[in-house]
């Protein structure tokens, strides 16, 4: 019988520092502790070679139940649609109206942050009420 597998995450993008910052207030994660031996992340990061500088960051759940989200610096930007995108699961129990009201509320959260509101999606009988939206470099996810 195979064994439940850990997993995180990646994310390409041009800043990882800043995008990983974003997904924290998405999601309440926040950013690992340093390596060993480093007070914090950018003394790490200045200890690297010049082009791997600011290359990757990180965030996780503090109880340790949600994957890792991995940050890793790509030269090429977004140019097609993600072939798999998060669903952050803000309206779980709820429908109609105080469903719809619930996303709208995160979602104005969310566009404080820089994300942008792609689409309202209201409920048509077979799914429920959710948000398309993007991050602030343009990854796809929604709110649901």
């Amino acid at each position: 019988m195979a064994s439940v597998k850990q997993f995180q995450v990646t994310f390409d993008c041009a800043n990882p520092e800043r995008v990983a910052r974003f997904w924290c207030e998405v999601l309440g994660y926040v950013v690992p502790p340093p390596p060993e031996g480093f007070a914090t992340w950018g003394e790490f990061d200045r200890s690297l070679p010049p082009e791997r500088q600011g290359s990757g960051f990180a965030c996780v759940d503090p109880s340790g139940v949600g994957p890792r989200l991995f940050f890793q610096r790509v030269p090429e930007g977004k140019v097609v649609k993600n072939r798999v995108h998060l669903d952050v699961r803000v309206g779980t129990g709820l429908v109609g109206e105080e469903r719809l009201a619930a996303l709208k509320a995160e979602c104005e959260r969310l566009v404080a942050l820089g994300a942008v509101c792609v689409q309202v999606l209201v409920a048509d009988g077979f799914n429920e009420s959710c948000i398309a939206m993007q991050d602030i470099e343009g990854h796809e996810f929604c709110i649901d």
